[in-house]
């Protein structure tokens, strides 16, 4: 297994983020060689431009937390973000349409998307937490029709939800890894030891705010 380091993306995402806070988080993944920081598209010239020439990607999210834009929204905002610096791109799957078995339009938006991210990875977020496991399986398959690169469990952003559970990064990995695509489990993830079960069950990313913590974890378990 790899270094830890470079499977998180060390993650900040909340509206009251300030200026300090997301150098904070920039010069910590930088310090800690993370893969890379996941910022809202309001800070990613900011990251990108601290990053400067460190090894670490600008992750950044669009149709973010509730998958309600409309996808000529989410278009415009992804070619936005891309232009202002974004390495990767993790939008929110239309959960209502993939609820209405509206397929079609779920992999539609996705593949435009797509479209647009180009070769730069595009990761789907499933939402995890709203949905059954058949869902799941399904929400899988369409973003591998579309052609994206990873699935992702969650936004973080659900009320009283898990976030990743390992059960549901088994089942992502299951579906998705022999068509290639990745996994990214994300919401929840506090230390050392759920982001080692996480990475055993089929993760090769992980989006966490506790990369710090994590990494304290790694030295003290060697």
């Amino acid at each position: 297994m790899e270094m830890i380091n470079n499977y998180i993306e060390h993650t900040l995402l909340k509206p009251d983020a300030d200026i300090l806070s997301i150098e904070k988080i920039v010069k910590e993944a930088i310090l800690y060689k993370f893969f890379g920081v996941c910022v809202n598209p309001s800070y990613v010239k900011l990251a990108k431009n601290i990053i400067d020439s460190a090894d670490v990607k600008v992750v950044t999210v669009v149709n973010f937390p509730l998958a309600s834009n409309t996808i000529e929204t989410t278009l415009f905002q992804t070619e936005e973000v891309l232009n202002l610096g974004a390495d990767e791109v993790d939008t929110v799957l239309n959960i209502s349409e993939l609820k209405n078995k509206n397929y079609k339009k779920v992999v539609s938006d996705i593949k435009r998307t797509k479209e647009i991210c180009d070769k730069r990875n595009l990761k789907v977020i499933l939402e995890t937490d709203l949905l059954t496991k058949e869902e799941i399986v399904i929400a899988s398959k369409c973003a591998i029709e579309a052609g994206a690169n990873f699935v992702k469990t969650s936004t973080g952003f659900v009320k009283n939800g898990v976030g990743a559970k390992v059960e549901d990064v088994k089942l992502m990995y299951k579906t998705v890894s022999c068509e290639g695509l990745g996994v990214k489990a994300s919401g929840g993830i506090k230390n050392y030891k759920q982001a080692i079960d996480l990475i055993n069950a089929g993760a090769s990313r992980l989006g966490t705010s506790s990369g710090v913590d994590i990494m304290l974890g790694e030295v003290k378990n060697d």
